[in-house]
């Protein structure tokens, strides 16, 4: 039976009773308890028999519907639905336990599921829902509470463009009953609420509609969309009083008695940006995410922030369609009335659930129970709580609303008094303006925020308003340094080594030393050595500034670094952690002058085998800065005699054939400990990164590529890593208790079994049960064709999801050291050492290795204190990284709107059920394309099998004559796209070019 009857016939079945018994409710609250209140259902059923053909089921529902009335009546069922029944083969035992199977609410085609099981799994599931509709009935006659039966809240949602509204009391009402609902609430103010469906996502036209367009959209069939502010202080009658939309915060006792007695679950809140209604946490075991569904479950809180949260009992758990959310996200649904359908259809599974004692939840297939959970207490605001965003104005409102560019922020009152000062007169000015917004208060009785305007950026749309923005909003310090900190600099410049200070250190000055980094960078805080020994070994170092010397613990300049905690890298500047006086010159491992260094020299051998080790404080003098294209070179021509003008400028005491030897030696053995390290089960995602050059004058965009990972950069890898697990071990020997080391926790269990599935269904043979066998399945099964770099993408991509991110930690807070493992590296001990000048953790570790070498002053550290700043450069790593790739999208933005439209292959890395993901090979971003923005097509169909999804696109053909064409989406998929600049600023889109017949 096609899945179009069944969807449609659930839609009239729950928006009819429902819309009707509410009504009712409303106009007669004094009725009688022995008197009916379940409208009969004919009127749906009529509906829905004007949309379908079929006869054989247009005569079954009309005589169902006759029978519902006649039951309600008192008579019987009819001898034709019996009959029909009865031909079906269904014992009366069984109908009422049948599994609901149905296929994604995106197939617009009629399918051809006419097997007589799935017709008697329709009929039995509208059996069984009219019965629970009579219980339902009966429930509220005898007093049961609605939240006692459903866990109902109230919920907002958010419109697309970042619109929080209220979803407690939806349009389901008649048009003619309107008014007279609005009058019952007045009087019924007292009285439990009705039941009532989850608000729904709106455009900001549907946002912003008054309370009389909401109406006319009522009338126009428009059903359940979520009322003004407005319109629900008229539902409540004008008294001037407020429902509380939150719920109130549970106190700090009984917060840490719920921890204790294990009621409450604690974790960091990730927002779904792309779903905004959706959040997670953490479970306790991290094998799973723990689902809120919606903006009143996060209770004021946003992305980021450490919260409690309490798991509602089981009878308040709701249902939800797979895919599960830790999957592949589904994609928001821009057609208002099938989410409306959605949402109707997890309220009734959820009704049928709640009802039912003897059903066995495993046959409801493809619902599944998800956890109801909302925040019950703000341990941490990570969040900045700043946004950037647009101003609107309010006709007769003493505030203006700011409307946040991220959806994850609630809409925010700002008191015109606060706004610019021509604002209320000009309001036009500021359409394209951007500011920055600070959210100062968010009552518990209020959907919308309460802020300041902190800063005006300026046009939308230009790279230095918006990068501003990206820095305010993710907490970016990006200051001038304060008198104070410079203060605690060396003010004697030109600086040089004091004496004392060079006897305390091993003077390596003589010896052939060099930088190898990224053409561009002026913070060089890491060099190479390798000298050939007589023996045949080589005696390899590596040179690290040594930050702490110049930032002494606990003065202003530490206070900054450890607050900053690293710097941040955009596609145009640096944010420094430190001031540029060290960043780039005194502690910057610039060549040809003497520098400050901690050093790690192994002993070791041609084949990598390390030897012996040494670590101390030293001094060094950089022969040469050479680039990652300099070493390439170097690396691709190992016979060639580089002249010096092919060099930046060489130390005359070491030739260019030596710096060229070394060279050569350090990619040899580099090559050898690569191998090692795979060989011994590491693991290496390499994800596509753009890159850009621009013009010297504006800083804008000229050109972009894929930044290329060569032998230069593995070269230098293999030794920082080396050099960081040697760190690792040598100061965790010394301090058990108090070194901070680096951990990656191993992917989710529950993502990688569904993953597992996936590529056993789409026929990849990948074993993802260590980190070095799934490194071995990414470089062995993909094929040897020129798309072969292509599908390693996408699959690492789909690799990526389960991982876990790697964090710092104090060792003394975790006592297993089992899970002081690196996952990805598949070492037992792993922290950085290695980028003191960006990085604060390094920082801490450079006095960890100082103190257990007698070389530095005695630690004044204690285990709480290292952990609280492990997870102070964990947020803002994370932030930083953030920052990073928005700066690039906005450079990539800002491309494709002046050398645009751009044409590109692509593949398919992820289907939904009304779009799907694809991977820009050419310039390597990533874009959703949705089926119902797509130019020229005529429908599509989903369809899923397992974790397998595949959508169908039909395109209308170009000759009328013809046939219409189908194209086939599914992971892997090679497709043709071109990127255009949409009309926001700063945006753009990918477009589905028509498939030439010969590639179908």
């Amino acid at each position: 039976m096609p899945f179009a009857f069944f969807r449609d016939f659930k839609d009239c079945l729950m928006d009819s009773p429902r819309q009707s018994k509410k009504a009712n409710l409303n106009r007669e609250p004094k009725r009688s308890h022995n008197q009916s209140s379940t409208p009969p259902q004919k009127d749906a059923y009529a509906r829905l028999l004007s949309q379908h053909s079929s006869s054989k089921f247009s005569l079954y529902l009309e005589q169902y519907a006759k029978d519902t009335s006649s039951q309600r009546d008192g008579n019987g069922p009819s001898p034709l639905l019996k009959v029909q029944s009865d031909r079906l083969n269904i014992p009366q035992r069984k109908r009422d336990q049948v599994p609901n199977d149905f296929s994604d609410s995106s197939d617009f085609s009629p399918s051809s599921m006419k097997s007589k099981g799935e017709d008697s799994s329709l009929s039995l599931y509208m059996e069984k829902l009219s019965t629970r509709s009579v219980q339902q009935d009966c429930e509220r006659k005898q007093g049961v509470s609605d939240r006692q039966r459903r866990g109902q809240r109230r919920d907002t949602a958010t419109s697309h463009d970042g619109d929080i509204e209220s979803g407690e009391e939806l349009g389901s009402l008649k048009p003619t009953d309107s008014k007279k609902h609005q009058k019952q609430q007045k009087k019924s103010k007292d009285s439990k609420e009705t039941d009532s469906s989850a608000g729904c996502p709106q455009s900001p036209k549907k946002a912003s509609t008054s309370g009389q367009e909401q109406d006319k959209m009522t009338k126009s069939k428009k059903k359940n969309l979520t009322n003004s502010p407005a319109d629900k202080s008229k539902n409540r009658g004008g008294r001037g009083s407020k429902k509380q939309v939150f719920e109130s915060y549970m106190t700090s006792e009984e917060v840490s008695h719920g921890l204790k007695r294990g009621e409450l679950i604690q974790g960091q809140l990730r927002i779904n940006p792309k779903k905004y209604h959706e959040a997670f946490i953490p479970s306790p075991d991290d094998t799973r995410d723990i689902f809120l569904d919606g903006i009143v479950a996060r209770n004021r809180a946003l992305n980021g922030d450490i919260v409690v949260v309490q798991v509602l009992p089981r009878e308040q758990w709701k249902t939800a369609r797979t895919p599960r959310p830790d999957v592949i996200m589904e994609d928001q649904c821009s057609d208002q009335d099938e989410l409306i359908r959605k949402q109707q259809f997890v309220t009734c599974a959820k009704d049928i659930l709640k009802n039912t004692q003897a059903l066995d939840f495993k046959v409801i297939t493809p619902l599944t129970l998800s956890f109801v959970c909302q925040v019950v207490y703000i341990v941490e605001k990570k969040h900045s709580r700043a946004a950037t965003g647009f101003l609107k104005f309010l006709p007769d409102k003493p505030f203006a609303m700011f409307s946040p560019v991220d959806h994850r922020v609630p809409r925010i009152n700002v008191q015109l008094a606060d706004c610019p000062e021509d604002f209320c007169s000009r309001p036009g000015d500021y359409t394209n303006t951007l500011f920055i917004c600070r959210i100062t208060y968010w009552a518990a009785d209020s959907n919308f925020a309460e802020g300041q305007l902190a800063k005006t950026l300026g046009q939308a749309g230009e790279i230095e308003p918006e990068t501003e923005g990206i820095l305010i909003e993710y907490d970016v310090d990006f200051s001038e340094f304060s008198d104070e900190v410079l203060g605690c600099l060396p003010k004697n410049l030109p600086w040089t080594i004091p004496p004392e200070e060079m006897r305390q250190r091993r003077d390596l000055r003589k010896e052939c030393i060099f930088t190898i980094d990224p053409a561009t960078a002026r913070d060089l805080d890491d060099a190479l050595s390798c000298k050939q020994l007589p023996d045949g070994n080589f005696e390899v170092g590596v040179h690290i500034a040594d930050v702490s010397y110049f930032v002494e613990e606990g003065n202003a300049l530490d206070a900054i670094a450890s607050q900053r905690a690293t710097s941040v890298y955009m596609v145009q500047k640096v944010i420094p952690m430190l001031p540029r006086l060290l960043c780039e010159e005194l502690c910057s491992l610039n060549p040809l002058t003497d520098r400050l260094t901690f050093s790690v020299i192994w002993k070791i051998t041609p084949e990598g085998k390390i030897l012996s080790e040494w670590f101390g404080r030293s001094v060094i003098r950089s022969s040469v800065k050479l680039s990652y294209d300099h070493a390439q070179s170097m690396i691709e021509a190992p016979e060639k005699m580089f002249s010096a003008a092919e060099l930046p400028p060489v130390d005359p005491e070491h030739p260019i054939d030596e710096i060229h030897q070394a060279v050569l030696n350090l990619h040899s053995i580099a090559k050898n400990l690569r191998s090692q390290r795979f060989s011994g089960g590491a693991l290496r995602l390499d994800q596509l990164k753009l890159s850009f050059t621009l013009d010297k004058e504006t800083m804008m965009p000229q050109g972009c590529y894929v930044y290329q990972y060569r032998d230069s950069n593995k070269l230098v890898e293999e030794f920082m890593l080396l050099a960081n697990i040697a760190t690792a071990h040598h100061i965790h020997r010394r301090f058990p208790e108090l070194a901070l080391l680096r951990r990656h926790p191993p992917p989710k269990a529950k993502m990688v079994d569904e993953l597992q599935e996936l590529c056993d269904q789409l026929g990849i043979d990948i074993d993802l049960s260590s980190a070095g066998a799934l490194n071995k399945s990414l470089n062995t099964t993909l094929g040897d064709d020129e798309y072969s770099p292509a599908r390693k993408e996408v699959l690492t991509h789909m690799c990526s999801r389960p991982m876990q991110m790697a964090l710092y930690f104090c060792s003394g807070v975790l006592k297993q050291e089992q899970f002081f493992k690196h996952y990805a590296l598949n070492v037992p001990l792993y922290t950085h050492f290695t980028s003191p000048i960006r990085r604060y953790a390094d920082i801490i570790v450079h006095r960890l290795l100082a103190s257990s070498l007698n070389c530095g002053p005695h630690l004044g550290l204690s285990t709480q204190q290292v952990q609280k700043q492990a997870s102070h450069c964990n947020d803002k790593k994370t932030l930083s990284k953030r920052v990073q790739e928005l700066s690039s999208e906005l450079f990539f933005g800002v491309f494709v709107k002046d050398c645009g439209p751009l044409d590109s292959e692509a593949m398919v890395m992820g289907v939904l059920d009304q779009s799907f993901d694809v991977l820009v090979l050419k310039y390597g971003v990533q874009k959703r394309i949705y089926c119902k923005s797509i130019t020229g097509l005529a429908s599509f169909h989903h369809h899923k099998v397992g974790k397998k999804s595949e959508l169908t696109l039909v395109w209308i053909p170009e000759d009328p004559e013809k046939p219409p064409v189908e194209q086939v989406i599914s992971i892997f998929t090679l497709v043709e796209v071109q990127l255009k600049a949409d009309s926001a600023p700063m945006k753009y889109s990918a477009v589905l070019k028509r498939p030439e017949e010969n590639e179908l």
